[in-house]
């Protein structure tokens, strides 16, 4: 029969797993409510380009404009703004290694992402989920100057 602190390891990591597969990837509130004021403004897209580094969240060709809306926790906000010892101190837990290492990983591979897409002549714009919520006029503003610039210049 398994102890009490087994099941209750049981209990937490079953709930874990029901959280974790409630998280989208894609097609979240944020990034639905981007769109749609995008769209409401004229502007017209493409949603999750397969064929570009990173699948963009949102893409404007003509323009050559790569719109990325990161998660917070999932593309490390902490790391990037006040550094690992930062995100030593918030993450716990048995598997502290494997989410640091996780964590730089896809830090590491969102600047490539960014190198990649820049040296084919594409503009990357990122914004936090977060920043979105709060303020998502800003993140309209400076999209819409991004395709009106590299629409003009053509």
């Amino acid at each position: 029969m398994p102890s009490a602190q087994q099941l209750s390891a049981q209990t937490a990591s079953s709930a874990r797993s029901r959280n974790m597969s409630a998280i989208r990837s894609t097609e979240n509130r944020t990034e639905v409510a981007l769109r749609s004021a995008l769209h409401r403004s004229g502007l017209r897209f493409r949603k999750y380009a397969r064929d570009l580094p990173g699948n963009p969240d949102i893409v404007f060709r003509r323009a050559r404009v790569a719109v990325f809306v990161d998660g917070d926790f999932w593309h490390a906000r902490v790391l990037r703004e006040d550094g690992l010892q930062a995100l030593r101190a918030r993450v716990a837990g048995p598997n502290k290694s494997y989410w640091l290492q996780k964590f730089q990983r896809r830090v590491a591979r969102d600047d490539e992402v960014n190198t990649s897409l820049r040296a084919s002549g594409w503009r990357v714009l990122r914004f936090w989920e977060s920043e979105l919520k709060s303020t998502p006029e800003k993140a309209l503003i400076s999209i819409q100057k991004a395709v009106s610039a590299k629409v003009e210049r053509r």
